[in-house]
């Protein structure tokens, strides 16, 4: 694990400074306090050595841009003190994409000259994996990408308001959390750093995403660099991989390039875009609800399941419910026509007879019902009026949870609009426990059974009753358990169980072969009756 993280971090090759070769797993810097367990990369444009330790006094682990550099070398002290001041003020600043900082360290103030140190920015550590991991096997999904670039946009705007410079403009520098939200995991920008460089980062991170390669200089040496045209131009993502939306290719393109009218300048800019291919993939899956197959290409991209799989299994759902009509029709007429028979017996009654595929009357005692040979329907469970919930959440105890801005669409009745997890490269609960929604209502109710319409198959769920809107994990109870199917599946509860806060649960998601990812349509909620 350290040797690749070396190696990919170019700390070995980074030569001519005796000691740089002593950043070593095991060594202690920051007058005896922080202890070096691996490195995650190195920013040479400032040799910025990126490291995981552990601090001895508080144990825990901490984030570490270490600032390699001779202290008699007055410029290099002087672009070390800029970074340091720098990450000073972000040290006021807070925002869930950024790791907080906790303490910086100058030149006789936590660091002595004997250590080959010029400066230690220490942030919190950000658990998760690595951005150069996470591109390693192949692109990330357009969808995901552009949520991963939105969150991430989301900080920088917050930070330009207030003035700040992040200094995001290297991949080594970003980590992605157990939700799926890329986090700025080792701060510090280089002295010479701008709002405009942070606004070309983002611009940069999202061609990463969609590519794999990385279009700005100073890239680490384990990402290869964006090719360029003849032209000396950005090869555009969606020329290296076609399926790239192509908005989202411009996007990343004129956020990178400084020349032209065209090109994007603000991070609030990068978010208004980002809002509009929102809206293109919501058209595009309501045109799949209605049995549209939009061509592919420009839609079919942005949905993270496979389009025919999508449509098929619409497709059943809608012979399903189809079948179910027809049924309770036939039952329906049925028992009315025992209805009548019993209260007119053998009278004569005037008028045509109607005949609805009664069985053929034999030896039957005068002024009984046709008998029948169709068993009676089952009797349906004893539940009350759906109850609609006042608001649903996202509920992810170890993180921000999964797109968020969604969890609407999980109570709003309408089978064209979907809530759906991120998609994850590894099955549950190696990468988490799990993720899920909890919703509120505005009184208590007795709840009996939920029905998940249009959920993914193959996902196992737990219902949970709760106490609050975010109660730890351990604090929740296991109420029903049941494994998704495609249409509408029903859980019931082992016993109606009362409560004002519900979460559905999920502990397995559906998917396969490093695409796992769970969508439902509709949450239903029935009290008992």
């Amino acid at each position: 694990m350290d040797t690749r993280r070396s190696e990919q971090a170019g700390g070995a090759n980074h030569v001519g400074k005796a000691q740089v070769g002593s950043l070593a797993p095991g060594r202690v810097v920051g007058d005896g306090r922080y202890r070096l367990l691996a490195q995650f990369g190195v920013d040479e444009r400032g040799d910025a050595h990126l490291w995981r330790a552990r601090d001895g006094q508080l144990k825990r682990d901490v984030a570490l841009t270490l600032l390699v550099g001779d202290p008699a070398d007055p410029e290099a002290a002087r672009l070390a003190r800029r970074t340091l001041e720098r990450a000073t003020h972000a040290s006021k600043f807070g925002h869930g994409g950024v790791a907080r900082v906790l303490d910086v360290l100058a030149l006789g103030s936590g660091i002595t000259s004997s250590e080959g140190l010029l400066g230690v920015v220490v942030a919190e550590w950000t658990k998760g994996s690595d951005l150069v991991d996470l591109v390693a096997q192949r692109p990330v999904a357009p969808a995901a990408a552009a949520r991963m670039v939105q969150a991430l946009a989301e900080a920088v705007e917050q930070a330009h308001q207030n003035g700040l410079v992040l200094g995001l403009d290297h991949p080594q520098r970003l980590r992605l959390t157990p939700s799926g939200a890329l986090k700025l995991a080792f701060p510090g920008p280089l002295p010479e750093a701008t709002l405009r460089d942070d606004v070309k980062a983002l611009g940069a991170v999202l061609y990463l995403l969609l590519t794999g390669r990385w279009a700005l200089p100073g890239g680490p040496p384990a990402i290869a660099a964006a090719p360029m045209s003849p032209q000396g131009r950005i090869v555009p993502p969606r020329q290296l991989v076609p399926t790239v939306p192509a908005d989202l290719s411009s996007l990343a393109v004129r956020t990178i390039e400084d020349g032209g009218n065209g090109g994007i300048r603000t991070s609030a800019a990068i978010l208004r875009m980002l809002d509009q291919v929102a809206e293109e993939e919501e058209r595009t899956q309501l045109i799949k609800a209605v049995g549209g197959d939009p061509a592919e290409g420009e839609g079919t991209v942005w949905t993270t399941k496979k389009p025919v799989k999508d449509v098929a299994r619409r497709r059943k759902l809608a012979l399903g419910v189809t079948v179910l009509v027809v049924a309770t029709v036939v039952i329906l007429a049925w028992g009315g026509l025992m209805l009548i028979n019993v209260f007119q017996g053998d009278s004569k009654a005037s008028g045509p007879t109607i005949n609805v595929a009664a069985p053929p009357a034999s030896s039957q005692p005068a002024g009984q019902p046709p008998a029948s040979s169709a068993p009676a329907p089952p009797p349906s469970p004893a539940v009350g009026a759906a109850v609609k919930p006042q608001a649903a959440a996202v509920y992810n105890p170890e993180g921000k949870g999964d797109n968020t801005a969604r969890a609407k669409y999980a109570i709003d009745g309408k089978p064209e609009t979907q809530w759906r997890t991120e998609q994850y490269k590894q099955q549950f609960p190696a990468i988490k426990p799990g993720v899920g929604l909890v919703v509120t209502f505005k009184d208590p109710i007795n709840l009996s059974q939920v029905q998940v319409s249009g959920g993914t198959a193959g996902t196992k769920v737990e219902i949970r009753s709760a106490t609050e809107k975010n109660p730890d994990l351990a604090d929740t109870k296991v109420v029903g358990n049941g494994d998704l199917k495609d249409g509408d599946t029903t859980i019931p509860l082992a016993q109606p169980t009362q409560g004002e806060y519900f979460i559905v649960w999920i502990t397995q998601l559906g998917g396969t072969d490093g695409e796992f990812q769970t969508e439902i349509a509709d949450l239903t909620f029935l009290p008992a009756g």
